[in-house]
């Protein structure tokens, strides 16, 4: 069975933070991490659990992929998966989202 794939527009917007942070130095690591991360995000259709849960988080449908330096977290649901965040590892994932839901 093959899981919907949706992006939340908080993820959608810190992906594209992460983006014109990077291009600013590197056009090229920016494009490939554009990649990488609709790839990995593409690869939850097939494979939704393959992400370690989140330590931060008890519930175990909040899994991630380490996409370069970020963490790709989403939730996995009955026929779908959301993304959630695209969060840098250096980041402290709940002070991020804490300031994110203010």
């Amino acid at each position: 069975m093959a899981y919907e794939i949706e992006w939340a527009a908080s993820a959608i917007t810190c992906l594209v933070e992460a983006i014109e942070y990077i291009a600013k130095d590197s056009p090229s690591y920016a494009a490939t991490l554009v990649v990488r991360a609709e790839r990995a995000g593409a690869s939850l259709s097939e494979f939704p659990h393959r992400g370690r849960r989140v330590p931060e988080y008890k519930d175990p449908n909040v899994r991630e992929l380490i996409v370069g330096n970020h963490r790709l977290i989403y939730r996995v649901g009955i026929d779908s998966v959301l993304i959630l965040a695209f969060v840098h590892t250096a980041r402290d994932l709940p002070k991020f989202v804490e300031e994110s839901t203010q």
